[in-house]
């Protein structure tokens, strides 16, 4: 890997990409100097055209005339998919049947062949590898690539340019095209700047490769973050992170909720789950940011809208924003009453209530209330929790009483 080769990449991009704003956080990290590099408002939505645009216009016209393959779960897809529309070419796109529909639709509205593969990205890249053998088609990898590394690498010539003295880059990774491409960039101008990881904890594979030091491959993903739902890193990406990464880190589905909820509340900004995992990791802690100039890279927003109100409602839940009480009360009238009396006086805001009598092992005078209730956060739920015991009534949870 060459820092020309990024230079490269950023001269042939120019005009076809969006250099892609650096946002002051202060409404989410109020006491420290964090950044947001804002992939997701580029072209198609996500960085990966970077990589993929890069890739495809160095290629041979004979290799443009028969055409390029690639597998994504949605992503990638997107970006070679314009690239080949621009370079005039023709595209096959792989995707696994679990991607989420917008991305499929997207794919195809710009102009490639879908072929959609029961499984995760490892099987659509498995479907891929066979179509490219059958056609000649030039395969177009997400991650594993050098020329691909290379335009997702444009990222770090950028952050530097807008943010001279960064001292904490954070990245998301999947397969670990994005993290190899900044990290070499950066760490080549800039050694002493930090570069960190973040994965999903449902789909850890480089986090679990360079702890092993060798490469991993897992047996299942499980991740609302499907842009980075990967079972194995590519053995070019795990070298280049071995080398300029200085640690990769872990986050729950629940922390990347939350991260998506603050980054549209607090900056008006929609990033999917795997966009969002760089949030999360600095939000709870994951990395050490306290008084360091700190840049979060947002690497996509396509997230599916129909997905995005349970996303919301998991990170209103891990934040303390919302809870649920479950109370069992003596079959009277007036228990209701009481009981959202004392909610609302303490600030809460009952918005949903479900009354059930007669439930099987309950008394027969008894009945339990379901609650869910806007809150301010925890500290707020344990203040309701407390007065409600105070009152006598008891949580069906006794833990709680």
């Amino acid at each position: 890997m060459k820092l020309d080769k990024i230079y490269h990449a950023a001269y042939t991009l120019k005009d076809v990409i969006h250099k892609t704003d650096l946002l002051p956080a202060p409404n989410i990290f109020p006491n420290e100097k964090v950044y947001l590099k804002a992939e997701n408002l580029q072209v198609t939505g996500s960085f990966k055209v970077r990589g993929a645009y890069y890739k495809i216009s160095q290629l041979s016209q004979e290799a443009k005339e028969k055409g390029v393959i690639a597998c994504s779960a949605g992503n990638h897809a997107q970006g070679v998919a314009l690239a080949a529309k621009k370079n005039n070419i023709n595209s096959i796109i792989c995707i696994p049947d679990g991607a989420p529909i917008s991305k499929v639709e997207a794919t195809r509205s710009y102009g490639a062949k879908v072929e959609l593969v029961k499984g995760v990205y490892d099987d659509a890249y498995n479907r891929a590898i066979e179509i490219q053998k059958e056609t000649g088609m030039t395969f177009i990898h997400p991650f594993n690539d050098k020329e691909v590394i290379a335009g997702q690498g444009t990222i770090g010539l950028e952050i530097l340019e807008q943010l001279e003295d960064v001292e904490v880059v954070i990245v998301p990774i999947g397969g670990g095209g994005l993290i190899s491409g900044i990290a070499f960039a950066i760490k080549s101008l800039k050694p002493d700047c930090k570069i960190y990881g973040v994965q999903s904890s449902g789909a850890a594979s480089m986090f679990s490769s360079l702890k092993e030091d060798q490469i991993c491959e897992l047996q299942n993903v499980c991740t609302i973050s499907d842009g980075i739902a990967v079972k194995k890193p590519g053995d070019v990406t795990f070298d280049l992170c071995r080398k300029y990464v200085d640690e990769v880190v872990t986050v729950s589905d629940d922390e990347v909720s939350c991260a998506i909820l603050a980054l549209i509340e607090n900056q008006k900004l929609i990033s999917e789950g795997a966009g969002a995992v760089s949030v999360a990791a600095a939000m709870f802690h994951k990395i050490d940011i306290r008084n360091k100039k700190t840049v979060c890279v947002v690497s996509g927003g396509n997230i599916d809208v129909t997905i995005l109100s349970r996303v919301i409602s998991r990170g209103l839940l891990k934040g303390g924003r919302s809870a649920k009480f479950t109370i069992n009360l003596m079959d009277k009238p007036g228990q209701l009453v009481d009981v959202s009396t004392i909610i609302a006086n303490l600030g809460g805001n009952v918005i949903a209530v479900h009354h059930d009598r007669g439930g099987e092992g309950t008394d027969l005078n008894s009945c339990t209330l379901s609650l869910e209730v806007e809150t301010r956060d925890h500290e707020h739920i344990k203040e309701i929790r407390e007065a409600l015991i105070l009152k006598g009534f008891k949580f069906v949870d006794e833990s709680l009483n």
